[in-house]
Order: C-alpha cells, then sequence, then structure tokens
C-alpha cells in the first residue's frame, strides 16, 4: 500500500484522498497494532520488546532492570510511540492473572485481579521468564528475516520463531478498523499435543483435535460448562461464545452452620467486582429518585439479596490469591438456589467470546479454524526449522573448510612458516603453493603458532569427527521430509515436558445460569400492547381491544399493537434490524399516554422501530430484507438482555427490513410469494429456506436492477386470491392452476411479471370502501 505521501499533489479530491489515508490508516491498525500474528501470536510493540529484550541480555537468568531502562530501549531503537503504551504492554506479558504463561518475570507492584494499576515504571524491575526462550533462542540463527526499523539505523525480526505456538497459548484480543480477535488461552501440554497429531496427520479434523485441546485453559481457573458442541462449533467456524464460572466449596461450620468460598474466578470477574453487583442488586440506584422508581425486576432482585445473603468478604491474601466468603442468611437457605442466584447476577458465571481471527502467513488478517491455526503455524515451524538447519549446515561447511586448512598447514608446517617469513605476500603464496582458499590463508596466517602443537591436531581431529557427523544428520534432516517432522515433534514434546504444567480450567457441562435472575411474581393475563409512531407505550388488559377508540397525543398515531400475555416477552425490530425486547408487564396499563418506550430499551443509531411481536417464544418467522435475502428464526432469537438490543438482521446501507412473516407449525408444502416492485412475483417452496440464529441469510428472489423486495406472503394449495396495485388502484387477482405454476421457482430466481406489472399489497379479495361502492 503506498503512503500518503505518495498522492499526487495536484488534482486530487478530498473525499480521494480521505479515502486512501484511512484505507492506509485501517491496514496500518490491523497488522501493526490490533491483532496478532500466527507465527508468534505477538503483537508488533510485544515482538519489539521481547527482541529488545533479549538483544540487551535482560534473559531470565540475568539480574532485573528497572522497567524505564527496558521502555527506553523500545522507545528509542524500535517502536517511536507513547511509553505508556509500550510500558503497559510490558506489564500485560508479566500478569500471571491475565496471560496464562507469563513471558515477563516482573519484581514490584505489577497490578492485581481487582484491577489495580501497576507501579510507575521507574519503580518496578524486569527480565525475560524462562518460557520467553521458545519465542527468542532461534532468532539469530536465521529463521526469520529481518527489517529495518523506523529510521533505519537497526535491525528487527519481522516474526519471532516461536517454538510453540503462543497465538493459542496466551491468546489475545484487539480491536482494529472493521475487525476484531479474541483469542482465549489453551494449555501448553495439550496444545503441543495437538500440533503433534496435526504434522502427523494434516488431514486431521477439528473434532479429533479437540480431543488432544478439548478447549480454553484460563489464567485464573474456572469451570467451562458449554456443551462439547458448542466448543467445537467455535473452533471449527473461528467465532463463538462459551460459558465460564467461578469455582466454589461450601466450608461446614459448627451449629450446622456453612458458608460459600469462591476460590476461582471466570475471566473479567474479580473479588471487587462481584462485592459492586452485589451491592447494585441490594441497594439499587435511581437515576432521578424524585422522578423514577424501582423496576419489579429490581424490587424482586433486592429481596432474593436480602434473604439469601448476610454477609460477603474478600479474604484474598498473599497466601491465598482468591478466596471471597459468602455467608448465607441462616444454615437453612438453600444452596442450589443461592448458587443459580449468584451466577445468573453477577459476573461469577460469564460469556467469553471466541473470534481466532489472526494475520496469517499470507500476510492478510482472516477468521480461521483451530485447525487452520495449528496448521499455519506447523507450517511456520516447518519453515524456521528448514531455515535453522540450513543456517547450521552452511556454519559447519564453513568450519571444516577452516579446518581443512589447518590439516595442510600441519602436514607442511615447515614450508608454511617459510613462506610466512621469506613472502611479501604470503597469503596469496600460501594459495597457490598448496591449493588453499583465501579463507584458509588467512586462518593459518591469524593462528597462534602453539595452536600448531601435536595436542592441537587431535583436537583438530575430533573437531572434524564431530562436525562430520553432524553435518551428515543436518543433511538426512534437510533431505528426508519424514526425518524432519520427526525431529520437530520430538523438539515439541520435549518442550512441553519443560514447560506444561496442569490444566487449569475444569471443562464440564452445566446448565447455564444466565436466565436465573429473579423475575417479578405476574400474573399471566391476556393484555394488548400499543405502541405510537412517537415512541409511547402503554397496554390495555384482555384482547379484541378496539383501536379506534384509543386516544393520543396532537400529532401521534398508532404504530402498532400486539395482543399477547403479560409475562411473556415484546420484542421490537428496528429500521436498521437491530432488535430489543422487554417484558409484556412493563407497560403501564392504567390511563394516559403511557412511558416513553425509551425508559425500557435505547434505541440505536438513530434508528426507528417498524415492528412488534410477541408470542410463543418458540414460534418462527420469514425475516427478510428489501434487498431480497432473508432467513427463518425462532422468536426468541430476537429477546436481547442488554437495552441497547442485539444486531439481528444484517442489511445493506439504505435497506429496510419486511414485515415478518409468521410461519404456520406444519411448513410440509408450504411455498413463499415474493413481490417485487418492479411486478415479478416468484413463488418458491419453503423447504428451501435456511434458519439461522442471525445475520444476513440466503438470496430469496433475484432482484432487477434498482428493483426492491416490496413484501413476502405464505402460499397454500393451488389457488390464491391477490391484493395487486396496479397505478395506485387495489385490483384483485386470482392465481390458480397454469397461470399460479407459472410463477413457481427455486429460491433466488426472478420470477414471473404480473399483469401491467401490479405489485401484490396483501391476500384475500379487496374490502371496498363505502366511497368507493
Amino acid at each position: 500500500m503506498s503512503s500518503i505521501e505518495e498522492l499526487p499533489r495536484e488534482g486530487v479530491s478530498i473525499g480521494s484522498f480521505a479515502e486512501r489515508a484511512y484505507l492506509a490508516y485501517a491496514i496500518m491498525a490491523v497488522k501493526d497494532r490490533a491483532i496478532p500474528m500466527v507465527h508468534d501470536g505477538q503483537k508488533p510493540v510485544q515482538k519489539r520488546i521481547l527482541f529488545s529484550m533479549w538483544e540487551a541480555g535482560q534473559k531470565s537468568d540475568s539480574k532485573p532492570v528497572k522497567s524505564a531502562r527496558v521502555v527506553g530501549d523500545v522507545l528509542g531503537k524500535l517502536h517511536p510511540h507513547g511509553d505508556t503504551a509500550v510500558y503497559d504492554a510490558m506489564v500485560r506479558l508479566a500478569q500471571d492473572f491475565t496471560v496464562r504463561y507469563p513471558l515477563m518475570d516482573g519484581q514490584g507492584n505489577f497490578g492485581s485481579l481487582d484491577g489495580d494499576s501497576p507501579a510507575a515504571m521507574r519503580y518496578t524491575e524486569i527480565r525475560l521468564a524462562p518460557i520467553a526462550e521458545l519465542l527468542l533462542s532461534e532468532v539469530d540463527r536465521g529463521t526469520v528475516d529481518f527489517q529495518d526499523n523506523y529510521d533505519g539505523s537497526f535491525q528487527e525480526p519481522k516474526v519471532l520463531p516461536a517454538r510453540l505456538p503462543f497465538t493459542l497459548l496466551n491468546g489475545a484480543s484487539g480491536i482494529a478498523v472493521g475487525m476484531a480477535c479474541d483469542l482465549p488461552p489453551h494449555n501448553l501440554k495439550e496444545v503441543a499435543a495437538a500440533c503433534v497429531a496435526y504434522i502427523r496427520n494434516p488431514e486431521i479434523s477439528v473434532g479429533e483435535l479437540m480431543t488432544h485441546l478439548p478447549g480454553p485453559d484460563f489464567p485464573g481457573g474456572g469451570k467451562l460448562i458449554s456443551p462439547e458442541a458448542d466448543i467445537l462449533s467455535a473452533y471449527e467456524s473461528g467465532q463463538g461464545s462459551l460459558r465460564v464460572r467461578a469455582r466454589y466449596e461450601f466450608e461446614e461450620m459448627a451449629r450446622n452452620q456453612w458458608q460459600v468460598v469462591i476460590t476461582e474466578f471466570p475471566p473479567g470477574c474479580s473479588a471487587k467486582k462481584v462485592l459492586e453487583e452485589l451491592d447494585a442488586l441490594a441497594d439499587p440506584k435511581l437515576k432521578d429518585p424524585k422522578k423514577d422508581k424501582l423496576k419489579p425486576q429490581q424490587l424482586v432482585a433486592k429481596q432474593r439479596v436480602l434473604s439469601l445473603i448476610d454477609n460477603v468478604r474478600d479474604e484474598s491474601d498473599k497466601s491465598t490469591s482468591v478466596r471471597l466468603v459468602i455467608e448465607p442468611k441462616n444454615s437453612k437457605v438453600n444452596r442450589d438456589e443461592l448458587m443459580t442466584f449468584l451466577f445468573a447476577g453477577t459476573s461469577l458465571e460469564s460469556s467469553v467470546k471466541i473470534n481466532l481471527t489472526v494475520v496469517g502467513l499470507e500476510g492478510n488478517p482472516s477468521r480461521k479454524s483451530l485447525k487452520m491455526l495449528v496448521g499455519e503455524w506447523a507450517s511456520f515451524r516447518l519453515t524456521t526449522v528448514t531455515r535453522r538447519c540450513q543456517f547450521r549446515l552452511d556454519e559447519v561447511d564453513r568450519r571444516l573448510h577452516i579446518l581443512d586448512g589447518r590439516k595442510i598447514a600441519f602436514l607442511h608446517i615447515d614450508e608454511v612458516i617459510r613462506i610466512i617469513r621469506e613472502s611479501d605476500e604470503p597469503k596469496a603464496a600460501l594459495m597457490s603453493a598448496f591449493g588453499l582458499s583465501e579463507t584458509q590463508a588467512q586462518d593459518i596466517l591469524e593462528i597462534r603458532l602453539r595452536q600448531l602443537a601435536r595436542l592441537e591436531w587431535i583436537k583438530l581431529e575430533k573437531e572434524a569427527a564431530e562436525l562430520a557427523k553432524e553435518k551428515a544428520k543436518l543433511e538426512r534432516l534437510l533431505n528426508s521430509p519424514k526425518a524432519m517432522r520427526e525431529a520437530i515433534i520430538g523438539e515439541i514434546e520435549a518442550d512441553a515436558t519443560r514447560y506444561g504444567d496442569a490444566r487449569r480450567t475444569v471443562i464440564e457441562e452445566e446448565a447455564s445460569s444466565s436466565s436465573g435472575l429473579p423475575v417479578a411474581a405476574v400474573a399471566d393475563e391476556p393484555v394488548t400492547v400499543i405502541l405510537s409512531k412517537n415512541g409511547w407505550l402503554r397496554a390495555r388488559p384482555g384482547h379484541g381491544v378496539d383501536l379506534a377508540q384509543v386516544g393520543f397525543k396532537p400529532g401521534d398515531e398508532l404504530l402498532a399493537a400486539l395482543e399477547t400475555r403479560t409475562v411473556l416477552p415484546v420484542v421490537l425490530l428496528d429500521s436498521d434490524g437491530r432488535s430489543y425486547s422487554f417484558q409484556a408487564s412493563e407497560a403501564p396499563t392504567g390511563r394516559g399516554d403511557g412511558i416513553p418506550i425509551t425508559s425500557l430499551i435505547e434505541v440505536q443509531n438513530g434508528a426507528r422501530l417498524l415492528y412488534l411481536l410477541g408470542g410463543d417464544l418458540e414460534s418462527k418467522y420469514l425475516f427478510a430484507g428489501q434487498g431480497g435475502y432473508g432467513f427463518v428464526s425462532a422468536l426468541k432469537n430476537l429477546v436481547a438482555r442488554p437495552r441497547s438490543g442485539k444486531t439481528f438482521l444484517t442489511l445493506d446501507d439504505g435497506e429496510l427490513p419486511l414485515p415478518p412473516l409468521l410461519l404456520p407449525a406444519d411448513t410440509r408444502g408450504l411455498w413463499i410469494g415474493g413481490s417485487t416492485t418492479s411486478g415479478r412475483f416468484p413463488v418458491f417452496p419453503f423447504a428451501e429456506m435456511r434458519e439461522l440464529d442471525k445475520g444476513k441469510g440466503v438470496k430469496l428472489v433475484g432482484l432487477e436492477p434498482g428493483a426492491t423486495l416490496a413484501m413476502l406472503l405464505p402460499l397454500h394449495g393451488d389457488r390464491v386470491v391477490l391484493q395487486l396495485n396496479i397505478r395506485g388502484r387495489i385490483m384483485p387477482l386470482v392465481l390458480a392452476g397454469d397461470e399460479l405454476d407459472q410463477h413457481r421457482v427455486h429460491r433466488g430466481a426472478k420470477g414471473t411479471c404480473l399483469p401491467k406489472q401490479g405489485v401484490v399489497v396483501g391476500v384475500g379479495p379487496v374490502v371496498k370502501r363505502s366511497e368507493d361502492k
């Protein structure tokens, strides 16, 4: 990518300049800042810190140095950016509660699990941890390419020759322009076993790899409770979400009393955070105490906390890194009920995102599966070991060449001495007399006389014999792919034995408590939820409400009404395809105009609310956008706990979602008709649809340039009555037999035009208004 300075100086529009400049920035942010490389799992700043310390001799067996000194070296030689950014990256590599295998050995205050900041760099000391050798020990053995630093005064490696895939060992997280990564950490022994299995069988499946690498292994331990199928799906697709909860034990006390002791936290959780969350549940705060009042859910949660928990205290210390004690209200409190409430109401159980996006061997960032990650690292390792062997072979050949020259000197020592004493150009004379190379002749001229003793001859012969054996071994490795693979496997297994440890995170499937939050006891009654165009929400008891009798504020009118029940959630879909939800019981049923919908949800990005849905959460709808793409999904997939909702239907710019189409329980023989603004009416079998949790879906109809999808409707049988809009007039159209069959196509086709290019606006006979009679 060309730099901004290379843009032409004349005749460049501001839009073109901004586009190219932003693209250059985006590429830089992805490759040089946020996304790690599959080779060594390090971001550029981490790589530069590690290499700078290795070059400066600040290894695991050396004396620690001030962190400020390391930061200064990195800034001055390799990474001319803010010192805070470099120090923060270095601190993270030294925190054993943040990374699974710390690459730094820090002395001093490097922060805590509760979020305490580390001490200033002038106070702390640092050196490399022993495991950092897996990244750096081969960096000067010709294994990787080097490049100039920012000003060309130093050389730095493009990647580090990792002997194990740190992409999986320590994981990484980062946000760039248009992409992000969330790679979880894993156990070293398990990762090594997976790599060995792949090298021996490159056709291995992700499921087979998981027999060696069953799941993430977090620094703080915890329990991974997601089903194996969810873990497999995340590793196959490179994206997913897993549930992790804290580990705990019950301590029995005198007089039948007991207490819960949390011993391990899931990622992102700490004792301080749990204490704050329980305090917020027990004493919820209002934005405006004079106007606002607690919601029913808040009141029930407060009552549950006060009835279940008597005291919570953090007993963590230097000897016990995690010990959070929770005392129940009394000994009769149900233990399972208490833990379910804690997991549902606090971060003691949380979701961990999986997004295996890395910069691959080809230099481009992309999302990869577990097999692709292991496979690309294995390919990189094969390259580095091959280069290392070739580098060493070249060294051995040069040394043997030198030794051959010395042997000649030993055998003709008197003649060599005479030539050196009498010749004006001894190097050329030696080369001419004995057929030596320039390198051999120069070495003979530089050796000391004592190296020509008989004892040195014995050492020379021994060294030459050892080098000959090493050369034969290196050539065998380089000429035999099988031998090379076995050598790499042996090194991986040796490193796993030296640096590996036991798994910390237990993998045990359990039911998630995410839906176990206390809710207010609500009577199951029919209710009609009413939403106005200006966003005012209210409800009327019962069904069959005469909406014509419902009044609105001046300038406002009905947007949507929904007949549901008080115990069910209400789902909304906005113009951006984002879904929101709230409980039907939260809609006020008193007189008046109701409450602003913004008191329950936060509509994002200036979007407009369009559709109101409710009923059985297992009921299925057909969702589609004007662009002609859609999918089938259950209503439960639109339910969003956050007030800000969640992305559900992916739309292109300027595209709006169509009204969701409720599907019958029995879809056998069901056809879907799609009306386009260009007057076409393709009818395709529902069996060709796909069911998704969210996304853009599949192509439903083919659209002509400038046309959009106007409507979808279900069709049963061989006859249908359509309401056709022809130049503003609504006319009935009956399609039956062959006339209907000519519109039947496969999903994604354009279909046949309707008479006079009319657009379908409904199904059934046209009901004439009184003034039209």
